[in-house]
């Protein structure tokens, strides 16, 4: 992706950065050895979430440059509070709602608004959406068909950012509604209601009836 993030890891060589990942290791444990001193394995904590963080912010921002230095930025963030953070909890879940804060952060420095607003008019949106309303999952038959990753993409980027949102932090990060509903500051009946319109549009993008 073309950024460096910065971390304090005052006791890792070179060569020790280089230590592979254990997929059977949770993040939690990941956490708990950061806690106890490894400081090395915030970077492979780093290395898990990089992409999803990124792709995350860039749904967001719709910059590049820009979703790259936020990124950094919620990668320094997470370091410096690391100590506070619960290993009850999911890690992703917390790193994406610090994600979620730079952001908005960003964009009040910015005073302009990046977000894509929902259409006026409650009533028609639901007529309009109605006869692609059928089931509560991604339809698989969508994916089956257009398997092409620019394909979806292009469908995606025809649906408004809050809709967009929720599809993604659901089936390309696989959290929970309660999980989304924690990382964007929403209300879990509002998350489900987007995630019902969301691929409602999506079907309706890949003019499915």
């Amino acid at each position: 992706m073309g950024f460096f993030v910065a971390l304090p890891l005052r006791g890792a060589s070179a060569g020790s950065l280089k230590r592979i990942d254990n997929p059977s290791v949770s993040d939690a444990d990941l956490v708990r050895s950061v806690l106890s001193g490894d400081e090395e394995s915030f970077t492979l904590l780093l290395d898990r979430h990089v992409a999803g963080v990124y792709s995350f912010v860039y749904r967001y921002l719709g910059n590049a440059d820009d979703a790259n230095d936020i990124t950094q930025e919620t990668f320094v963030r997470s370091w410096k509070h690391i100590k506070k953070f619960d290993t009850s909890r999911n890690f992703k879940t917390w790193i994406f709602a610090i994600a979620r804060n730079a952001s908005l952060d960003f964009i009040k420095k910015k005073k302009s608004v990046l977000f894509s607003k929902i259409e006026e008019g409650e009533q028609s949106l639901d007529a309009f959406l109605a006869p692609y309303v059928e089931s509560p999952d991604l339809p698989s038959e969508v994916l089956a068909r257009n398997d092409a990753k620019q394909q979806l993409e292009a469908a995606l980027a025809k649906i408004p950012a809050g809709y967009r949102m929720v599809l993604s932090l659901r089936y390309r990060e696989g959290l929970k509604f309660r999980e989304i509903a924690e990382v964007l500051a929403e209300p879990i009946d509002t998350v489900k209601s987007k995630h019902r319109r969301g691929l409602a549009l999506l079907r309706a993008a890949f003019g499915e009836r």
